[in-house]
């Protein structure tokens, strides 16, 4: 009796793990942004740039908005967590930075499989975007 089913294409166990993290990465995400949007309408926090002043800045473009706004590149932005209008970043940190942590955790996959070769470049995906991330290697944009 011939069998008419299709086969499945089966995901390969670090690809399985690479996909968990993520989904729980962008749902945690997702869940801060949302919070941290609550509290800046609600007004729980004083924002860095008060609502009302908002439409003076609009028609700037990032370099002239940062400047007079007295707002430094990088990593700064960290030092305001206290204001409204800065908390929303923790999620979009997170967002942006799920990457890695998905690289991060198929390394020990990768190793107790033996697949050296992947391994080594999932170990250097982290490095490589961590660095960039932290605003070591400044190039372009800012």
């Amino acid at each position: 009796m011939a069998t008419n089913a299709i086969k499945k294409p089966r995901a390969a166990e670090e690809q399985v793990v690479y996909a968990s993290v993520l989904e729980k990465g962008m749902l945690a995400g997702l869940g801060i942004l949302v919070i941290t949007f609550v509290v800046y309408v609600l007004g729980i926090f004083e924002p860095y740039i008060p609502v009302e002043d908002l439409s003076r800045y609009w028609s700037m473009n990032v370099h002239d908005y940062l400047q007079a706004a007295n707002i430094t590149p990088g990593w700064w932005w960290t030092s305001q967590l206290g204001k409204g209008d800065f908390l929303n970043f923790i999620g979009i940190v997170l967002l942006a930075g799920v990457t890695i942590i998905c690289y991060a955790a198929i390394i020990p996959t990768l190793l107790r499989k033996k697949d050296i070769v992947y391994a080594v470049l999932a170990l250097l995906e982290v490095i490589v975007l961590s660095a960039a991330a932290s605003g070591l290697i400044a190039t372009g944009g800012h």
